[in-house]
């Protein structure tokens, strides 16, 4: 099972690679810096006018200084300005220099700092005539959050070409352009300064401080409905970036912003052998602007656990700082909406740092191949090439400002254009944020045309269009008291179904009304720690041998306590007040082989109530809840979920989800089915570390629930 498992990880891996890959274009014609660089250190160069250059200060331990002057020709025209290099310090135990060669050659700990890098190694030769250094022996060189290692690296100092030979090192992404950006100036020191024992030690000690970070996530299918507040480890946020990745290479010559790699490894896991990783023969990486670079490799693949290898068809991928949408297409279910199985590929027709407009075509597998496979699309006819088996996403989001932006979008569930009101779908919401960006007060005008909505044992409910403002307040904690507060207020113009034979005429079209709400709601929660356990260690074969983090047990007591209040136009109203409690917990630090994790939650909330809205789609029928849900590890990476709610007072299901979790530390998938709703998704995670010290080699569609009359 773990093996077969295992396999489709690969795949699902496979398709997100295949994803980035078409994302990229043809690879330039890169110029290889191999062929110039000397076998040796000589002052072989034709004799050409020279200017003076910028300064190289050398210094022995405990010993005296001396300066040099790095020549530049006349016509030489380097890529990195002389005047932004500086000054060029080395400091080391011992160092001689030979005046007829114009070498200079440092051994013992040597440091040196130059282009606002630090490398140290074991030792140090650098011809002034060439402008060429020679680096031999643990050479390790960081500038900024990058880190190189390599037992020799060769390096033009004011042309920013060079070779590492056995490579490796860290890679943190949010500050890469910024660490090679050479216009970004130190200040310049007025003395060389040696770099402290323990810093230098620090770059070489045992891997400590392992943290995990948000990471990409994805979540294919409809997400369901969160009943029981798992949160996003139930509804998988779509999204986010990779920032820290280490590499090995065999050899690497780079020049500026382009780097060739021979025998390339890539991965995301700071321990090895990595549970997965990226090799390839040949790499090449270009950066293409200060947001995107384009790794373009040559017999490349993917390999899982250091065992399992997947050949990837294609060797282009674009590396974006922008948080993405993984997958070549995605695999989904939603019975009610699209007629059960759907395939969906998304394209970006335009992405920048201020608009972006994606648009996903979809087809219905189900609909069009096995329309009378289950009950629920026993009306559907079929057909290949049945306008009905056709379906379209479009989204589009302008950021005006940090505080402004705009989001619209709209869906098709049929190419039908004969009746294209029942197949669309509407969205478009203008929001500006007040006070604190990282907590806001969130100000909203929407206008939404066939909302689709889900009520509790009602069920779906489709609202036909609403306009109007609402004002969502941040997260407030009263005091010190551990109570946090939140409200929310609306006015809105809604025309929906109605049961009220009073407000429907007697020659009608539909069963809709049309009223003004005015609504407003408060909630306060608080939480009561029971019990805590301690962490597993953050190595590879205790805290983190299945989780990105390690797994802390616990036992809380949570309680809840909120208040609605919903008036119409036309007199009615619809008053609530509830309250909740709860227990939630987890057991076991998912380290071991078998039975060593189980989380679970289990709630109750009752309500009472005033008189009932004249709407479906908001009315409170849900009087007395029990909700519970359960995650159980079976064997290694393997946990089996469930989760359901259950309405006392009529023993109805409101919802009940079973899931399917492959968990790594590296990456994670979630197959998740609810029979009550008829919809089901996919889940990707692939995780993003921070860690301190050298890592050893590598071999060593959403559906919007009502909860108590809010759309939440």
């Amino acid at each position: 099972m773990v093996s077969f498992l295992r396999y489709c990880v690969g795949i699902a891996l496979w398709m997100y690679l295949l994803q980035a890959s078409l994302l990229a274009s043809e690879s330039p014609d890169i110029k290889k810096t191999a062929g110039f660089l000397p076998d040796r250190l000589s002052s072989s160069s034709p004799q050409m006018p020279v200017t003076a250059g910028s300064y190289l200060i050398t210094q022995e331990r405990q010993g005296e200084t001396q300066e040099f002057t790095i020549p530049v020709d006349e016509n030489f025209q380097p890529s990195i300005p002389v005047e932004q290099v500086e000054v060029i310090e080395v400091i080391s135990d011992r160092q001689e220099y030979d005046q007829q060669r114009q070498v200079i050659t440092a051994e013992g700990n040597v440091v040196m700092r130059f282009a606002q890098s630090v490398m140290t190694s074991d030792r140090l030769e650098i011809n002034l005539t060439d402008r060429f250094a020679v680096a031999r022996g643990n050479v390790v060189l960081k500038r900024g959050e990058q880190v190189l290692r390599g037992e020799r690296f060769e390096y033009y100092l004011v042309t920013d070409r060079g070779v590492i030979f056995n490579a490796g090192g860290e890679i943190y992404q949010p500050s890469l352009n910024q660490d090679t950006d050479f216009e970004q100036r130190l200040i310049s020191e007025p003395t060389i300064l040696d770099r402290a024992l323990s810093d230098r030690l620090i770059e070489n000690q045992p891997l400590t401080d392992v943290t995990a970070a948000e990471g990409i996530g994805t979540t294919i299918g409809s997400q369901g409905i969160d009943l029981i507040g798992e949160g996003d480890e139930i509804n998988s946020i779509n999204g986010g970036t990779i920032n820290r990745l280490r590499f090995e290479a065999q050899r690497v010559d780079f020049e500026t912003d382009t780097w060739t790699a021979k025998n390339l490894r890539l991965t995301n896991d700071p321990f090895s052998p990595p549970e997965l990783e990226l090799r390839a023969e040949t790499a090449t990486f270009q950066q293409l602007d200060s947001l995107t670079g384009r790794l373009t490799t040559n017999k490349s693949r993917l390999v899982v656990d250091d065992s399992l290898t997947i050949p990837l068809l294609v060797g282009g991928f674009v590396f974006d700082s922008r948080p993405i949408r993984p997958g070549l297409f995605n695999l989904a279910f939603d019975g009610d909406e699209r007629g059960g199985l759907y395939l969906e590929r998304s394209w970006n027709i335009i992405n920048n740092q201020q608009f972006n407009w994606e648009i996903t075509p979809q087809y219905f597998l189900q609909r069009a191949l096995f329309p009378d496979a289950f009950s629920f699309n026993e009306e559907e006819e079929g057909g290949v090439f049945n306008s009905d088996a056709f379906g379209l996403n479009s989204q589009i989001e302008a950021i005006f400002t940090p505080r402004t932006d705009l989001e619209t979008s709209f869906s098709l569930n049929s190419l039908d254009f004969n009746d294209i009101e029942s197949n669309l779908r509407a969205k478009v919401g203008l929001q500006q944020k007040v006070g604190n960006l990282s907590n806001p007060y969130r100000f909203a005008l929407e206008y939404n045309f066939r909302d689709r909505l889900f009520n509790g044992s009602l069920g779906f409910r489709t609202v036909r269009n609403s306009i109007g403002g609402v004002i969502t307040s941040p997260q407030i904690t009263v005091g010190n008291t551990g109570v946090t507060l939140y409200y929310q207020g609306s006015i809105q113009n809604i025309n929906a179904d109605t049961d009220r034979q009073d407000l429907l005429a007697a020659n009608r079209d539909s069963d809709r009304i049309n009223l003004t709400r005015y609504q407003a709601a408060a909630f306060l929660n608080k939480n009561f720690s029971i019990w805590r356990g301690e962490a597993l260690p953050s190595t590879q074969e205790q805290g983190l041998r299945y989780t990105p983090v390690p797994v802390v047990p616990y036992l809380d007591l949570f309680t809840g306590v909120s208040g609605v209040g919903s008036f119409y136009s036309n007199n009615d109203s619809q008053l609530s007040l509830e309250g909740s409690i709860g227990i939630e917990g987890q057991v076991g630090h998912f380290s071991r082989s078998w039975l060593d994790y189980t989380g679970f939650k289990l709630s109750y909330s009752q309500n009472i109530r005033g008189d009932e809205s004249p709407f479906l789609f908001d009315r409170l029928v849900d009087r007395q809840i029990l909700s519970f849900g359960i995650t159980q590890q079976i064997y290694g990476p393997i946990r089996l979920g469930y989760q359901t709610s259950l309405d006392l007072n009529d023993n109805d299901t409101i919802s009940t989800d079973y899931l399917l979790e492959y968990s790594r530390r590296t990456h994670n998938i979630v197959l998740r089915y609810n029979p009550v709703l008829e919809i089901g998704s996919f889940s990707l995670r692939i995780s993003d570390f921070n860690w301190r010290g050298n890592p050893q080699p590598f071999r060593s569609q959403g559906v919007t629930p009502v909860i108590q009359g809010v759309e939440q």
